[in-house]
């Protein structure tokens, strides 16, 4: 096949126009050398098409003139064995079609990779199925007809990325509308000039504005009738024409070329292992493909054939997933709207052509029901009459035109434009004028279009749609599609069986309100266990509560969701190439994000939260809470100190309220955090990354665990000799060492208040005495003891403080409290409310605490004579004994006891322990054993 078909002489069934063509070349002296090479190499690839013996049949992806072609080809040829352009491995899925709703697509995902970057994890290629493309034809004659075998032919999902010059992930977030997310989408017939200045020349002369409208109005409506010889000679040169103007010095076309060599060696295998007559046989392939001439292409046996590497050992998943025309246009770059007028456009050409297109359904065809198979005639010039004569084009439908006018305006006043009688008129005298101008006489679905937003599109748009948008829902709408419950993953269908309690119909595309009485009917919680975890695994929008939370330690008896399943079925599929159920995918997440490199022991702790709160899994919760102590021991910076005391606070809790000790791991995870912050904080004090919050989270994790780290063996000392050994400069975090040694007993309050007095006092510290008030604030974590104190040094700010400093000070304040300890407000505010009088009026005569602060007399022994003693001193002191060997048991030097006075008969204590000498007695025996 290398060899061309055609003569130079001009032989063949092509010799007359290849003549007409290489005299345009000539009258064309000023044009570029290359034209005739160009202009007659396109007849000898379609010659060359033509003489294959296997059949090719050249397609275009989503149109509707391949779909019809191919409709009625296969009803004519009725072929035995169809070799379909697509991914080899997603063969099985294609008996699934049956239970779905075009458009879908087929999918393959892998998420665990081995041979490829495990950054660019997760892997996934989409190849979308609409009812209008010849593919689905095939598909649905090959799964309907007995007999006939259908083999895909591409190179497999692993090759796609073997061939790819780099693996990369997809950054940024996926569009709402987007139902393939960020996955390689698949193309059969991918047929968009690749060389840009022959696309801006088609739609510069075509009158048209993007390459969907050219290929409507010059392709694929002169096509829709055409015979089938017509068809694949067109097909053949326009795939032929791309091609030779495709640059062949890219990544792109060696990998176009490297396909067309894998797909005609595995043809030739299948053909020589099943023996198969290659006339019953039919190529489907996209028309860029159809003329290639590598050296590997063609049936004839002695062909060489291509080397095909072997396939990574990454474990592909495979599926179906819904697909949409919006989601098709937005992944291959088609015009917004093409789709779905291409949708339309098919509708109608069954309808006027009376093609009987194949479908998937619960029955199977016979082909006794079909005609007989038409024999192939010999090869005619069909090419020259359809590029000399004009294309035989429909004359204008009124009454088509006139019902789109009054339904756009129809809608447009449903979405608040101002729309009447007089713009449906002008929308039909633009649409005829608008074809007029662009060489048409029947106006097309984009003339029409550009004629409603002239005539009816406001300076704004009023809605959520404009214009152009109503056109396209108008036109067909972005159909959306929908995968079947029986092609669904396990894990899928075990989410609807379980939901079914909820009697919502959940395949519906709307929000639905899950009214959940627990109280009622205890059989809902399952489900609420259940939305939990879909909340958890799935987008916000998907499963999102109204009333009701999931926190430890709270317990609800009514909840209330929206449910938006049905437009979030991907994510629900794509859950179960993870795992057999919802729990085991969740257990898979809190695993991979424990243990993944980057994780920290905020992170580790976050998973084992989870852990209790969806799965109940004591064994799971254990592995989780040993990772964070690992995590925790390995950690060289203190940047997530905050979010491991809220998390550990939180945590011992839930345990001390729901069992009677710590589990093993939160008691390691104290006294590894004892140890671990002391010995950090010398340094985070000094470090300027470190900031006070940092600082303060440290310290609150030490005084708030102390009293349990002591008792299991952590040793105080070590906390004391890192209080001393920090030596902060920073104003703030100088604020919170002072806090901290008022703590340990180093520092007390009279000293503390003396030293911000002596602060307010000194006119060089002044400007930075905001930054000391914020170290107090940030001191309630590790000492909520000093709010009185925060409270005074608040109030001592607010009336001493100059206004060149306050004022700007003030909003900063404000937002620090708001962003870093928004927590300590309401101890704050509570503290606050009991030291400043309740009524307005009551301020003028107030005085703080802090200035109206009685000495308090220290208690004295009473003078003699000064009354009788305390029944206490009277009866220590007459019975001194006791006292002294309890005092010589402790350490204590003997003393000397004054006289009392003998106590009198009605003395309470001595009657009291006469009354009940039981406890006296054990105290003696204590003391003497």
């Amino acid at each position: 096949m290398s060899g061309s078909l055609v003569s130079p002489a001009g032989g063949g069934p092509f010799g007359a126009l290849r003549d007409q063509l290489l005299g345009a070349a000539e009258s064309l002296a000023g044009g570029p050398a290359a034209l005739p090479e160009i202009l007659t190499g396109m007849v000898d690839d379609v010659a060359l098409a033509l003489r294959e013996p296997l059949e090719i049949f050249p397609v275009c992806h989503h149109s509707p003139a391949s779909a019809l072609a191919m409709a009625r080809r296969l009803r004519e040829k009725q072929p035995k064995v169809i070799y379909l352009e697509l991914c080899e491995d997603l063969a099985p899925l294609l008996t699934e079609l049956r239970n779905c709703r075009l458009p879908v697509a087929l999918q393959a995902f892998a998420s665990e990779l081995d041979g490829f970057p495990v950054e660019s994890a997760p892997l996934s290629v989409v190849a979308p199925i609409t009812e209008a493309s010849a593919e689905y034809q095939a598909i649905a004659y090959a799964l309907q007809t007995p007999g006939v075998e259908l083999v895909l032919v591409d190179r497999s999902t692993d090759h796609v990325f073997q061939w790819q010059p780099s693996v990369e992930a997809h950054p940024g977030e996926e569009p709402e509308d987007d139902l393939h997310g960020d996955a390689v989408g698949v193309e059969i017939g991918d047929l968009r000039p690749r060389f840009a200045e022959l696309e801006e020349h088609l739609l510069h002369h075509g009158r048209v504005r993007h390459w969907s409208e050219w290929w409507d109005q010059y392709v694929e409506q002169p096509l829709a009738g055409a015979d089938h010889e017509t068809y694949r000679q067109v097909m053949f040169m326009v795939g032929s024409l791309f091609r030779r103007l495709d640059p062949h010095d890219t990544r792109r076309f060696a990998t176009d070329e490297d396909r067309e060599r894998y797909m005609w060696t595995r043809i030739r295998e299948h053909l020589a292992a099943s023996g198969a007559d290659r006339a019953d046989c039919l190529f489907i392939c996209g028309a860029f493909h159809a003329s290639s001439r590598v050296a590997e292409a063609g049936s004839e046996p002695g062909t060489p054939d291509f080397a095909i590497t072997g396939r990574t050992a990454t474990k592909w998943l495979y599926g179906l997933i819904p697909s949409s025309h919006s989601a098709i246009e937005a992944q291959f770059g088609l015009a917004p709207g093409s789709v779905s007028i291409a949708a339309a456009t098919w509708r109608k050409s069954l309808l006027r052509g009376g093609v009987k297109p194949f479908a998937l359904g619960g029955r199977k065809s016979s082909r006794g029901k079909t005609p007989a198979p038409v024999a192939a005639g010999p090869v005619t010039d069909q090419l020259s009459g359809y590029l000399s004569g004009p294309p035989a084009l429909d004359g204008l439908d009124e009454e088509e035109l006139r019902t789109w006018c009054v339904d756009i305006v129809r809608l447009a006043r449903r979405n608040g434009y101002l729309a009447s009688t007089a713009d449906a008129i002008a929308v039909f005298e633009t649409s005829v004028l608008l074809a007029g101008m662009r060489g048409r006489r029947r106006p097309t679905p984009y003339d029409f279009q550009d004629a409603a937003v002239t005539c009816i599109e406001k300076d704004t748009v009023p809605g959520r749609r404009d214009v152009r948008r109503l056109c396209e829902i108008l036109l067909g709408g972005d159909r959306i599609g929908q995968v079947g419950y029986d092609a669904l993953p396990p894990l899928a269908r075990d989410v609807y069986d379980r939901l079914a309690p909820l009697g919502l119909n959940l395949e519906q595309r709307t929000i639905q309100r899950a009214l959940l009485d627990l109280a009622a009917r205890p059989e809902l919680a399952a489900c609420s266990r259940l939305l939990w975890m879909l909340r958890y695994l799935l987008p916000d929008q998907a499963v999102r509560p109204i009333m009701g939370s999931r926190r430890l330690g709270e317990k609800h008896i009514q909840e209330s969701w929206d449910l938006d399943l049905g437009r979030h079925q991907r994510t629900i599929i794509e859950l179960g190439y993870e795992g057999v159920t919802v729990e085991q995918v969740l257990e898979q997440r809190l695993r991979r994000s424990a243990w993944d490199p980057k994780a920290t022991a905020a992170t580790a702790l976050k998973a084992v939260e989870d852990s209790l709160l969806f799965l109940q899994s004591p064994r799971l919760t254990e592995e989780l809470g040993a990772r964070a102590v690992e995590l925790l021991a390995a950690e060289r910076t203190v940047d997530e100190a905050p979010a491991v005391l809220r998390r550990i606070r939180r945590l011992m809790a839930h345990y001390r309220a729901t069992r009677p000790e710590l589990p093993g791991w939160c008691e390691r995870f104290v006294t590894e955090g004892y140890a671990h912050y002391c010995t950090l904080l010398p340094t985070a004090f000094v470090d300027d990354d470190t900031g006070v919050r940092q600082v303060g989270a440290m310290l609150g994790f030490l005084f708030s665990m102390e009293s349990l780290a002591l008792s299991l063996g952590c040793d105080r000392t070590q906390l004391e000799l890192a209080v001393r050994q920090s030596h902060p400069e920073a104003p703030a975090k100088l604020a919170l060492l002072w806090a901290a040694r008022h703590q340990l007993g180093d520092l007390p309050m009279a000293d503390l208040r003396a030293r911000v007095d002596d602060l307010l006092a000194n006119p060089l510290v002044v400007p930075a005495f905001p930054q000391y008030v914020s170290g107090f604030v940030q001191a309630l974590e590790p000492v909520p003891r000093l709010a009185p104190f925060v409270v005074e040094t608040l109030s001592k700010a607010f009336g001493r403080l100059p206004d060149p400093v306050l004022l700007p000070w003030l909003p900063t304040l404000i937002t620090t409290l708001k962003s870093q300890a928004a927590e300590l407000i309401p101890v704050l505010t509570r503290e606050a409310g009991r030291t400043f009088p309740a009524a307005l009026p009551a301020l003028d005569a107030w005085t703080p605490p802090w200035l109206a602060r009685p000495a308090r007399p220290r208690p004295g022994p009473s003078p003699a004579g000064a009354g009788r003693p305390s029944p206490v001193f009277a009866l220590l002191a007459t019975h001194p004994a006791t006292t002294d060997a309890v005092a010589a048991l402790l350490g204590g030097a003997p003393g000397t006891w004054s006289e009392a006075a003998e106590p009198g008969p009605s003395d309470a204590v001595a009657a009291f322990l006469a009354a009940h000498p039981g406890t006296a007695e054990a105290v003696a025996h204590l003391i003497t054993a």
